[in-house]
């Protein structure tokens, strides 16, 4: 009884070793979905499906659950039709998980974003090696090639607000400082504020430094996590992984997104101050 009672103690042991392993060696995904179209989302699905992933949950805010279908495209998917309570809080509930089952590393992704087998192990193995980062974000592309300047300075209320009710030439040259176009974006560097369309985040960072603020619904959100990660850790820009990214702008063309933008950049100023922020490089 004993040698029997013992071999199923050590087989219990390898077992959950290897499930931890898994877990910890590989990547957890989350998408947030609100009625995207099933074509954009299986885009990403299959990027991320080819990549070294544990689980993708895709949290969906949407009014249905229509993307119900794509949890039978691969075990390793989980679907949650969900209350819309907002992105961060969206995605805040996979981010739960992955703490509780033990992950090493999420990653934050937007529907329409695609790339190439090997990226998500690159940018793995920068993490890997770079235990000082806590959040790191690749060089991203338009479907053209053309580059996105998504590497900011913490932004004042001229840079979220006030800018989309003046004509460009006025802000051309507070523009190209803001998105830190002086850099060239051909290095690695520790930015302020990494967009929130792709962020590959530690996970022991998040547990030291809180998930996303839930009082923001849309938008701010990502300035708020990265600004508070990078008080601690480095938020790298890492060029040699490359992401694509379609990018809507769903609020310069659509006017209730542009009253919530409008809304939380106003809680997000609230918060860390319009005129006097401390952080903010002047």
């Amino acid at each position: 009884f004993l040698i029997i009672l013992f071999s199923i103690i050590l087989i219990s042991n390898i077992v959950f070793r290897h499930y931890d392993s898994d877990i910890f060696l590989s990547g957890i995904f989350s998408i947030v979905t609100y009625h995207h179209p099933n074509s954009e989302i299986g885009k990403v699905v299959d990027c991320i499906l080819q990549s070294k992933v544990h689980r993708l949950y895709i949290i969906d805010n949407s009014a249905n659950d229509a993307l119900r279908s794509l949890e039978k495209i691969s075990a390793k998917i989980r679907y949650i039709h969900n209350a819309n309570i907002g992105y961060g809080g969206a995605h805040n509930i996979a981010i739960r998980e992955a703490i509780e089952n033990g992950a090493k590393y999420h990653v934050v992704i937007n529907p329409d974003i695609y790339f190439f087998p090997g990226t998500i192990e690159l940018l793995s193995d920068y993490m890997d090696q770079h235990k000082d980062v806590g959040q790191v974000m690749p060089k991203v592309l338009y479907p053209n090639g053309e580059l996105q300047h998504l590497c900011k300075l913490l932004p004042t209320p001229m840079d979220l607000l006030f800018r989309r009710f003046l004509p460009d030439q006025f802000l051309n040259q507070r523009r190209s400082r803001f998105e830190m176009r002086f850099s060239g974006y051909n290095k690695e560097m520790n930015v302020p504020f990494l967009s929130g369309c792709f962020m590959f985040l530690r996970i022991d960072t998040l547990k030291e430094t809180g998930l996303f603020d839930e009082r923001f619904f849309m938008y701010g959100e990502d300035i708020d996590l990265c600004r508070r990660i990078h008080r601690k850790y480095k938020t790298m820009y890492y060029p040699q992984a490359i992401i694509t990214h379609v990018h809507e702008a769903a609020s310069y063309k659509n006017k209730k997104m542009l009253r919530i933008h409008i809304c939380n950049i106003i809680k997000y100023f609230n918060k860390w101050g319009w005129i006097i922020d401390s952080e903010r490089i002047k």
